[in-house]
């Protein structure tokens, strides 16, 4: 396993790169990189849906800036991690409580031995989706959630229940492993920057293209019919009233104003009942915060560094040292 870089997108130093296994047996591609001076704790990196670890160097290489050590983990199914289907370009999995055995791999194999506390957790969409149901359960090893735009519910199909009846019932019937109606195996991260949902950011769209022509293996295409069925299955799970006052992690949500890929009011309304978090939004961001302009990244940085590591836990583990 190794990491993978371009000109534009050069890996930050001293990464030690990492062979999880899953308690299933699924092998998933890892990286940890330590402080650069005394850690204030490490930040895990788990990205979205059809994203790996390369397109997050720039963001490890701004926590490390900023005093701690990074963790980053390609989830099952997609980029450097192990795949369900025999075709690796299918976005694939049968039931999103699966990415929890990810999860508890990391928390073991990664964190425990290696990565200093406090430990935080820095999520997107899928990946926020993921984090939000572990912490749900209370198997989330973190101390603090940070999560952008997550799939709390999509753009467009908030209750429609057509979608969600037809992905079940082809999944049932065995279609499971197939891509959505019109779906294929060309990665939206190759598709034309006019037009994009993701960012206005040209250069960093740019960079991420580069990133999934240049490594066509990490990439993946469009999801599949499971895939699909097991994310409605989830964002019905969150949208039971009860469901974000089980949470006790607190957790700060980074919504986009602009966001045509998830629900940004479904995300509002979810967070008004975290009983330890809240909701901000940023005006004029797409979907892909982290990789947006440098005006909205810096919004996003403020809120972020307000939140992490956080006074509360800081104070409290200096009294007990």
């Amino acid at each position: 396993m190794q990491l993978y870089e371009t000109a534009a997108n050069p890996a930050p130093a001293g990464a030690q790169i990492l062979r999880l296994e899953a308690e299933d047996g699924v092998v998933l591609r890892a990286a940890f990189w330590p402080a650069t001076g005394a850690a204030k704790g490490t930040v895990t990196v788990a990205t979205g849906r059809a994203e790996f670890i390369e397109k997050y160097f720039e963001t490890i290489g701004e926590l490390r800036a900023r005093g701690f050590a990074v963790a980053a983990f390609d989830w099952r199914g997609q980029g450097g991690s192990g795949r369900d289907l025999a075709q690796p370009r299918k976005g694939h999995v049968d039931d999103f409580s699966l990415y929890g055995r990810d999860v508890a791999a990391l928390a073991t194999q990664l964190l425990s031995p290696r990565a200093p506390e406090p430990w935080f957790g820095l999520a997107h969409s899928m990946g926020g989706a993921i984090c939000l149901a572990a912490a749900r359960a209370d198997r989330l090893p973190f101390d603090r959630l940070v999560t952008t735009a997550p799939l709390i519910d999509i753009h467009g199909l908030v209750g429609a229940r057509a979608p969600r009846a037809l992905a079940a019932t082809l999944d049932a019937i065995g279609f499971g492993g197939a891509y959505i109606p019109a779906g294929g195996e060309t990665s939206a991260m190759t598709r034309p920057f006019a037009g994009n949902v993701l960012t206005s950011d040209p250069g960093r769209y740019a960079r991420n293209a580069e990133l999934a022509a240049t490594f066509p293996d990490l990439a993946i295409g469009d999801p599949t019919v499971g895939w699909v069925a097991a994310a409605f299955r989830q964002i019905d799970a969150f949208a039971e009233f009860d469901y974000p006052r089980r949470i006790a992690t607190p957790t700060l949500i980074l919504a986009a104003g602009d966001d045509r890929v998830v629900s940004t009011p479904a995300t509002e309304r979810f967070a008004a009942r975290l009983k330890a978090g809240r909701a901000l939004i940023i005006p004029a961001a797409r979907h892909e915060i982290l990789m947006e302009t440098d005006a909205i990244r810096a919004q996003f940085w403020a809120a972020f560094d307000a939140f992490v590591p956080g006074e509360m836990e800081t104070a409290a583990r200096a009294a007990t040292a």
